[in-house]
């Protein structure tokens, strides 16, 4: 019997019906020396039959308990328990199939460790971060908040279950007006003299094919007093910088001025008169624009014709039309979108652009209208790309860097946007956005 172990089951099976055709002539032949032949024969076949019978069942019990560790191994994977595993040495046909399944029970376990450890890290991030995390489900309650919203908007508590509009009833006054406007922003919560400045962010996607919604809070406070103390230094230094340019030639032409009348040399007065009458005007435009960008009043709009507008615009500075300007009436203030436009438009033209290759082109987009002007100039590289819309950077020698800072101020001021892009072929596009209630 050790020696049918080896062997394939089939073989086996061949092997064992073989021996019992053969045991049984054998059986009958000695019997039949005691018996009759009829009784020898039916004694021979009844005890080869229970012999038979014992192999056949000490082979196919152990197959049988084996199949059932396969089927209890199975619905462990299935419930997510991969910690069983399978021990067979009793027939090399089916130790090939018992290998292979606790491979896979190991790739499983592997797996889910590896699932588990991502899922911690992942889970202690989120709830280190000091950024307040909010996820809601399509009915705005919370399905998960991490430490930073729970103190922000539960006193520490579970915030899970809850919902939001539940939460913000009890949260700051600001905290509540600023979801209340919809969409990404920035509100401050807290008195003078001890005040923190957050930014909203929310964004919509969809888990599980349900629609669901991400808050972030975060608290911008210390970044932005950083740059706050940074923008003032380089305020000074601009407002110095122009000052120093128009005042020291000022002061020396005064001067000479003083010595070309104690000389007569009256002649010459007028060329100095003319250069400090030049200076004196372009400090006094100079200071206009800085107190314009720091004064700009909300915007006050108010229907306007798309095409007369721009047409106005043709008759304070060269350009021409991309496409067709639409038929249409816009909502904006016509004052401040000029000025934002004036300063693109002028922008365009001091890039180095060829003569006409100035452009303006309109268009309605899904969610409202885009204005873009367009030149052949230089274009502008990563690093001017990432801060040319910033107060007071400029790149011109002369330029006070107020230009893009005031036409983004004015389309942020209307709920739109600015957007800087090199075009193919050399040149820049500068795209001004518009939000969809801005139309008639």
């Amino acid at each position: 019997m050790r020696i049918l172990r080896v062997l394939p089951l089939a073989v086996r099976m061949v092997v064992l019906v073989l021996c019992a055709v053969g045991g049984t002539a054998a059986l009958t032949a000695l019997l039949s020396l005691w018996l009759p032949p009829w009784q020898a024969a039916i004694a021979a076949a009844l005890a080869l039959g229970a012999t038979m019978g014992i192999v056949v069942w000490r082979t196919f019990v152990p197959l049988r308990a084996l199949f059932r560790a396969l089927a209890g191994t199975v619905a462990g994977y299935r419930d997510g328990d991969f910690s069983f595993g399978i021990t067979w040495d009793r027939y090399g046909d089916l130790i090939e199939l018992v290998d292979a399944h606790n491979a896979l029970g190991q790739a499983l376990r592997d797996q889910r460790l590896s699932l588990v450890q991502r899922e911690l890290l992942l889970d202690t991030m989120v709830q280190n971060t000091p950024v307040a995390m909010l996820l809601l489900d399509p009915a705005r309650r919370v399905v998960l908040g991490n430490l930073a919203a729970r103190r922000m908007l539960g006193d520490g508590r579970r915030l899970e279950g809850h919902a939001l509009d539940e939460l913000l009833q009890q949260a700051p006054p600001a905290v509540g007006e600023a979801f209340a406007r919809g969409g990404d922003g920035m509100f401050t919560v807290g008195d003078e003299d001890q005040e923190d400045i957050y930014h909203l962010a929310r964004r919509m996607f969809r888990l599980n094919g349900r629609l669901h919604e991400l808050v972030l809070l975060r608290k911008m406070t210390a970044e932005l007093r950083r740059q706050e103390v940074q923008t003032w230094k380089k305020v000074i230094r601009v407002i110095s910088h122009e000052l120093n340019n128009s005042l020291a030639p000022i002061a020396s032409l005064a001067h000479s001025g003083a010595e070309l009348l104690r000389r007569g040399q009256y002649e010459k007065l007028p060329i100095a008169l003319a250069t400090i009458e030049e200076r004196a005007r372009h400090l006094e435009g100079f200071l206009r624009d800085y107190a314009r960008f720091a004064k700009l009043p909300a915007p006050r709009g108010e229907p306007t014709s798309l095409p007369a507008f721009v047409e106005k615009l043709r008759t304070q500075v060269d350009f021409t039309i991309e496409g067709t300007i639409p038929d249409e009436v816009v909502r904006f203030d016509p004052a401040q979108m000029e000025q934002a436009l004036l300063n693109l438009l002028k922008n365009a033209h001091e890039s180095g652009t060829a003569p006409g290759t100035v452009a303006l082109a309109a268009r309605r987009i899904a969610d409202g209208w885009r204005i873009d002007v367009l030149d052949r100039g230089s274009g502008m590289n990563e690093s001017v790309l990432a801060n040319a819309l910033l107060p007071f950077y400029s790149t011109k020698r002369s330029g006070t860097g107020l230009g893009l800072a005031l036409a983004r101020e004015i389309a942020e001021a209307h709920g739109g946007r600015i957007a800087l892009l090199n075009r193919d072929g050399g040149g820049l596009c500068v795209s001004m956005v518009l939000p969809g209630q801005m139309g008639s």
